[in-house]
Order: C-alpha cells, then sequence, then structure tokens
C-alpha cells in the first residue's frame, strides 16, 4: 500500500503519545493533589519527596513537575475547590434576596459540592497551612486571587464601579470572613467528623456574617 500523500510528499505518522484533553488535565491534577495531600498528612510536608507524589499518583515526575512548579503546589486544586464553591454560589445570588438568605438556601459547602469526596483532604490540608508556611502562601494566594470575584459581584449588585474603596473593602471582608469560617470548619471537622450539625453550623456562622457585610448595597 502506498503512503498517503499531500502533494508530492508522505504525510509522515504520529508519533507519541496524543495530546492530553484539558479536562484530562484537571482530573490528572486533582488526582495527584489528593495523593500528595495525603502523604503531607501522614508524614509532613518536608518528608514527602516529588517522587514519592509522582508514585502514589501512577505518573512520571516529568509529569508532576510540568503540572506544578513545587510540591507544596500539588495541594493547590484541593484548595481550589474549596474557595470555588464558595465563587460559584455568590456568582448565582440572585437579586431582590439578601446574601443571609441566599447562603442558607444555595451554600452547600461540602460534601456535595466538592467532587470525587475530597471534602475531609480539603479541610485536612487547611489545617495543615497553620503549620507549613510553604502551604500557607500557596492557600492565601488563592485566596487573594478569589477576591476579584467578590469585588465583581459587589460592584454588580450596587451597580456601582469595582475599584470604589466601599466595594473593595466589603470584598476585602467577605475574603476574610471566609478563610476565617473555614479554619472553624476544618476544627469542627477534625473534632466530630463530616456532620450536619457541623455543616449547618459552618453555613449559618456565614450568612451571619456575610449578611451584615454587605447589607446596604
Amino acid at each position: 500500500m502506498k503512503d498517503a500523500t499531500v502533494g508530492s510528499g508522505p504525510i509522515a505518522p504520529r508519533r507519541g503519545r496524543p495530546p492530553v484533553s484539558d479536562r484530562e488535565r484537571q482530573r490528572q491534577r486533582l488526582d495527584i493533589s489528593r495523593q500528595a495531600v495525603r502523604l503531607f498528612a501522614a508524614q509532613g510536608v518536608a518528608a514527602t519527596s516529588g517522587e514519592q507524589i509522582a508514585r502514589a499518583a501512577g505518573v512520571s515526575e516529568r509529569t508532576l513537575w510540568r503540572y506544578f512548579a513545587g510540591k507544596e503546589s500539588c495541594a493547590e486544586p484541593l484548595l481550589t475547590q474549596s474557595i470555588a464553591a464558595f465563587q460559584a454560589v455568590l456568582r448565582a445570588w440572585p437579586a431582590g434576596l439578601g446574601l443571609t438568605e441566599h447562603l442558607r438556601a444555595a451554600y452547600r459547602p461540602t460534601p456535595d459540592a466538592l467532587s470525587g469526596g475530597d471534602t475531609e483532604a480539603v479541610l485536612t490540608v487547611i489545617r495543615m497551612t497553620h503549620d507549613e508556611p510553604a502551604l500557607r502562601a500557596a492557600y492565601l494566594v488563592l485566596r487573594e486571587r478569589a477576591e476579584e470575584t467578590f469585588t465583581e459581584v459587589l460592584a454588580e449588585r450596587a451597580g456601582t464601579a469595582a475599584d470604589l474603596p466601599d466595594i473593595r473593602m466589603r470584598a476585602a471582608t467577605i475574603s476574610a470572613v471566609l478563610k476565617v469560617a473555614t479554619d472553624d470548619l476544618a476544627r469542627a471537622v477534625a473534632r466530630e467528623g463530616v456532620t450536619p450539625e457541623v455543616l449547618r453550623a459552618h453555613r449559618e456562622q456565614l450568612a451571619d456574617v456575610l449578611g451584615r457585610v454587605t447589607r446596604g448595597l
């Protein structure tokens, strides 16, 4: 059989692995993150190597470092899930309804808002950020980025510019409240497990405080 041709030259056969889709890439990053957090919790960040994380996730070290700048950043996909769950609910805040009522009706931080049963893993790594400076730095960067979403939502709600000091201060306050409430949730889950009572208390805490923060918009 003759080679297929384009013009006068033969088509070279594709070599190597097919390209990875964005969905597959995200799935692989999340799986690596799960394995990294499991190892961090079991033996500490300092005692965990990139080689160990790659082996546990079933990927090569080359793949690991292609996805992550350092071993601590392997925790970012799980941490992002927690923040993204709240961002999605805030974006869905309907006109004519106070944030307190909206959060009580729509905010489900765990476990259904997180894919793959990651609730305890997320809260474990959040607890670890208090003792692991590198993890804490990654966590705070993600929270700072999320503040942009809070600013956009509040500005749209108020019908005003996003760079106004009042909007930016309220957004920063939302970020701080969410961090404190999530820290409290992580500690409560460590003591009592992921129970309906613990989750309800977390939601009520957020709904009450954030309702006051956004009053007057």
